[in-house]
């Protein structure tokens, strides 16, 4: 039992193939594509940059925060400059000349200069130093200048004794302690301030990379969507040009939902993927490398701390990837089992009822719903591991930066703004990777999409006619005539064998047989739907072959078993693909078939729509066809079954307006109910694609041969 479905194979037989083919046949947008591709790398490089501006942001806030503890050894420096060997000797002189210096000060100078000499620890000789009075250290000090404030020696002696120690590193948060203690003079050079001018500026250029990097993206997903909608509608019409210079003989060899896969949904993953995918691809890789380069530029050693990081929760996806994907398939034919089977079902409902085969069809159903089930829950429960997997890559990279990037920032070698761009860069890192994989699986998808519509519009044409001979509708006398035709639907199996039969101008010609006999293919070939294999079909003299099939078409009027209404108003319906036709010409081609009550009945007249579900009954459709044969106005006309789908009160009916079709034109009909061609001027009858008898009803009645059997076999209970 077949079960449709869209038809797409998930791979291409030749990728890179069809690929250089699908790009080659884009060479009127390339332009475009390519300009939007060099935006998707620019607005990923532009991508790549912010994290390194946010990290100098961050570091110019940081450093706002704190003291400048830097400041302090400056001034811890200067104040050593002074008491260096040769100015402390020259200090000392004047100390011990000094009036203004008491004795007992001055001997307690001495003796604290011997113990600083005997002294080795630096930070004891300082403690020394500084246990002096005040009255000698203002002697041994000068005032020093930083950053064009002055430091008097006071405040120097007050710094000093509140360190308790000189020319010495400040910690962060000793200095905080220190702030309120501080002198003043001091206290201004040393201060938290944010570099308001840096921060501005940094500010102003993030925002200006993230807005460039938005309208680049904007103006790259614009260029792609009309570039690939373009394409997609040039593919359409390519389509759709084709179809009409293909033969007959490829649509009887192609299911019309195969066709119609290849115009929609063919077209439509061409033209998503192209849109999606390209520029996906261009801007996963270049922020893949890209982060990976940042990284290493930044810090060797955070870099191998995300990547090593990462590639855990990587090695995890491709092993599930690996997994669901005969999950995925299968999913998709069962999928398409189960479809098939409830359209079948649905469409043949009444018969499941009548032959109480509700219990067997629910049975069935039950059986591929469980597989679909099954397949689905576990393509679901594999693929629905991806996020929380990525989501770990993601935070277990987040974890392994900050802890790696503090024991870097405690030992001076980074600052805290670089652990900021490093978990930016991780997310840089690791999503890229999974778009990448997507994009590569949605272009083997265009691929094998694209094979599907080339294959199509490569297939072999009608032959071009040109120089033809043009028979004009209204000059034609209507005689035909078949001169030993053969014909074949294919080189193994000859249908039509030596078929010749002539019908002259205004004859009603009957073709009757059994089922496979050749009847309608010899309509067929009659309107050159099929070109013959030998022999001649001649139209007043004139062979087939010399004229072109549009020519051929319009000499014919032609009402078949299926009657085809499209959906807009009455008078579209009847007057298709005719010019020049008034309402007047429409009302009297309907009240010659008898329809025109009909019409009347409807609310809006000819103006009345109709459509899909409208309740026509199948004789008031017939009767429209041939209301339309009747405004087509041609010399010849087919009926190909015309009366098989209506009851025998409906048949009388349309038989009556077939009667007034049939007037003045040479007519070819089809029928199984021999009954509706007894007054035919010929009937052919056939069987096996040779004409077996012909003549008259009367004639081949009394013949008591083939077609006697036939008819006789119609009223046998």
């Amino acid at each position: 039992m077949p079960r449709p479905g869209r038809n797409v194979p998930e791979k291409s037989k030749d990728f890179f193939g069809s690929m250089k083919r699908l790009l080659s046949n884009l060479k009127p947008w390339r332009v475009i594509m390519i300009l939007a591709l060099i935006l998707a790398m620019i607005s990923a490089i532009l991508a790549l940059i912010a994290p390194n501006k946010l990290s100098d942001f961050t570091d110019t806030i940081s450093k706002g925060l704190v003291p400048k503890t830097e400041k302090i050894k400056e001034i811890s420096t200067k104040i050593s400059s002074n008491l260096s060997e040769e100015k402390l000797n020259d200090k000392l002189m004047k100390i011990y000349k000094s009036e203004e210096i008491s004795t007992e000060e001055k001997e307690a100078l001495q003796e604290t200069l011997k113990k600083m000499q005997s002294v080795t620890d630096k930070k004891e000789s300082q403690m020394l130093f500084l246990s002096l009075p005040d009255s000698i250290l203002s002697y041994l000090l000068e005032d020093i200048k930083v950053d064009g404030t002055t430091i008097p020696v006071k405040d120097q002696i007050s710094m000093l004794k509140l360190t308790k120690e000189m020319g010495i590193e400040v910690q962060t948060e000793k200095s905080l302690k220190m702030l309120d203690k501080l002198p003043k003079s001091i206290y201004n050079i040393i201060k938290p301030t944010i570099d308001t001018d840096k921060i501005k500026s940094l500010a102003i250029l993030m925002a200006t990379i993230y807005l460039l990097s938005a309208v680049f993206g904007y103006i790259e997903n614009y260029s792609m969507t009309t570039a690939s909608n373009n394409f997609a509608r040039k593919l359409r019409s390519s389509i759709s040009t084709k179809i009409n210079k293909l033969p007959l003989r490829y649509f009887d060899s192609h299911e019309a939902g195969d066709i119609l896969s290849r115009v929609t949904n063919d077209v439509d993953t061409i033209a998503q993927n192209l849109n999606n995918s390209l520029a996906t691809l261009v801007t996963s890789i270049t922020l893949f490398v890209g982060s990976i380069i940042m990284m290493f530029v930044t810090n060797w050693v955070m870099a191998l701390t995300a990547i090593i990081s990462s590639l855990v929760g990587f090695v995890l996806m491709f092993l599930i990837l690996g997994k669901s994907q005969k999950y995925f398939a299968m999913r998709q034919k069962e999928l398409g089992n189960l479809n098939g089977y409830i359209e079948e079902i649905y469409s043949g409902h009444n018969v499941i009822k009548a032959y109480n085969g509700t219990e067997q069809a629910i049975t069935e159903f039950g059986e591929l719903n469980e597989k679909l089930y099954e397949a689905n829950r576990k393509s679901v429960f594999l693929s629905g591991l991806m996020q929380p997997i990525m989501g770990f890559v993601g935070n277990f990279g987040y974890v392994a930066v900050c802890i790696v990037g503090a024991l870097l920032v405690l030992n001076d070698n980074i600052t805290f703004g670089v652990i900021v761009a490093f978990m930016i860069y991780v997310r840089l890192f690791t999503n890229p990777l999974s778009q990448i994989a997507q994009a590569l699986t949605n272009l083997q998808s265009t691929a094998a999409a694209s094979e599907r519509v080339y294959e199509f519009l490569d297939e072999v044409e009608m032959p071009k006619e040109e120089n033809k001979v043009y028979l004009h509708r209204h000059k034609v006398k209507g005689s035909i005539e078949f001169k030993n035709v053969k014909f074949g639907y294919d080189e193994s199996r000859t249908i039509i064998k030596d078929f010749s039969a002539k019908a002259e101008p205004g004859q009603k010609i009957a073709i009757v047989g059994p089922t496979g006999a050749g009847k309608t293919t010899m309509v067929n070939l009659l309107m050159k739907f099929y070109d013959i294999k030998d022999g001649e079909i001649l139209i007043d003299g004139v062979s087939t072959r010399d004229l072109t099939r549009e020519n051929i078409h319009k000499l014919f009027v032609m009402v078949l078993q299926d009657t085809w209404l499209f959906e807009g108003t009455i008078r579209d319906n009847i007057k298709f693909n005719q010019e020049n036709v008034t309402d007047d010409d429409i009302w009297e081609a309907c009240k010659t078939v008898g329809v025109d009550h009909f019409i009347k009945t409807l609310p809006g007249g000819l103006n009345a729509e109709l459509s899909d579900n409208e309740s026509i009954s199948s004789g008031q459709k017939q009767l429209l066809t041939i209301a339309r044969g009747m405004i087509e106005d041609a010399p010849f006309l087919i009926l190909d079954e015309a009366t098989s789908n209506v009851d025998t009160r409906t048949e009388e009916l349309v038989q009556k307006a077939m009667d007034k079709l049939m007037e003045g034109r040479t007519s070819f009909i089809i029928a199984h109910r021999l009954s509706t061609i007894k007054n035919a001027d010929l009937i052919l009858v056939m069987n096996e694609g040779n004409i077996i008898e012909q003549g008259n009803h009367e004639e081949l009645l009394k013949k008591k041969g083939f077609y006697a059997d036939l008819y006789n076999s119609q009223f046998q209970k």
